[in-house]
């Protein structure tokens, strides 16, 4: 029997550093003989450490965290080459508890001969209803009608009227997994769908009765955009002010992806000028989002915490992916859903998962 040691970054604990090992299937692994598992505590919160939320989204993976374990699976902390910077002679695999991998250097992993995998099904539909519910929400006026009621100023009803969803235009930037789940949830509405992804498949977007258009063209036609790519190099600031500027003045942004895709300042600007009806974010270019940006300051946005679509459901999804693969490795066995493929050929991480094969 070969152990493999498996460290947990400590963002996922409460501030008493306790977790309901349920949640995430952290149970299934606890009768594997030859997995010993570990928190990473000092990333995680405290009740004597207030300012941790500060550093919540800028939490780094260092070359001590990672000196004696094998696997490790990661929440949000960054991973860079500096985490590499004494190597990664025991580190044999990394996994990435959600879909998004923008925080790790995939490029560093490689050369360090570690193999990095995700969880990409496991947030898929939560995100697509994610999208949903914001843009019914923003067509409802949800928020401005709950004020009404809470204030209890019923004669103001007439003043928040909302729209439907049904037989308008959505617009859908990125037609991956999430985008073509969000496909299937608005198939009821009769909504004319739109996507604009390069990289789309003009058959399969036939076939789900989506029509392929430019990203100007997605925005000038659209009464609800979405926003599901990836962040990229490519991908990063591809939504500017010229975009935001040919959306009609009755449609609705919503992205649920990464704030990173789309130019903020320019998008404060539309809002605050009333050129758009409005947007609902889960996302930021600065997270945690200040209590003082002027994102907060309006009322046309519905703002959520990026932890929207962190259903229940979804994070033991999530769970017992990364741990199912974890259990992959700890057997000597490639993990699925591999970002970083050109490191399975490396003689350096083929020898490392090989010590594990007795596992079997």
């Amino acid at each position: 029997m070969q152990i493999f040691r498996l460290a947990l970054t400590g963002d996922m604990l409460d501030v008493d550093g306790a977790l309901d090992k349920r949640r995430i299937g952290l149970d299934r692994i606890e009768p594997i003989p030859y997995i010993q598992y570990h928190f990473l505590r000092d990333l995680g919160p405290s009740r004597t450490d207030p300012g941790y939320w500060e550093r919540y989204y800028s939490l780094l993976i260092t070359p001590r965290h990672i000196a004696d374990i094998h696997g490790l699976y990661v929440v949000r902390p960054w991973i860079k080459a500096s985490t590499f910077a004494e190597g990664a002679a025991n580190l044999v695999v990394v996994g990435r508890a959600g879909a998004g991998y923008d925080k790790i250097d995939v490029q560093a992993c490689t050369e360090n001969d570690v193999a990095l995998f995700n969880a990409p099904d496991a947030l898929t539909h939560s995100t697509a209803s994610s999208a949903l519910l914001l843009m019914l929400a923003l067509a409802k006026r949800l928020t401005a009608q709950e004020k009404v009621a809470r204030a209890g100023r019923w004669d103001l009803q007439s003043t928040v009227q909302g729209t439907e969803i049904q037989r308008k235009t959505l617009g859908i930037v990125g037609l991956g997994r999430s985008g073509r789940e969000l496909v299937r949830l608005v198939a009821p509405f009769d909504m004319r769908v739109l996507a604009y992804s390069p990289h789309a498949d003009p058959a399969q977007a036939g076939q789900l009765g989506v029509a392929l258009v430019t990203l100007e063209g997605l925005f000038r036609q659209s009464d609800f955009i979405s926003l599901h790519p990836s962040l990229r190099p490519d991908t990063r600031g591809m939504i500017r002010r010229e975009h935001l500027l040919l959306m009609k003045p009755t449609a609705y942004l919503v992205n649920v992806a990464r704030g990173e895709l789309i130019d903020q300042r320019a998008l404060v600007d539309v809002l605050r000028e009333r050129r758009i009806a409005g947007a609902g974010l889960d996302v930021f270019e600065e997270e945690p989002l200040p209590a003082e940006h002027p994102l907060v300051q309006l009322d046309n946005v519905i703002l959520t915490p990026h932890w929207l679509p962190a259903t229940v459901e979804a994070g033991l999804a999530i769970g017992l992916s990364t741990l199912g693969g974890m259990m992959r490795a700890a057997r000597g066995e490639v993990p699925e859903h591999v970002i970083n493929t050109e490191v399975l050929d490396r003689p350096g991480f083929q020898a490392k998962l090989a010590r594990f094969e007795v596992n079997r």
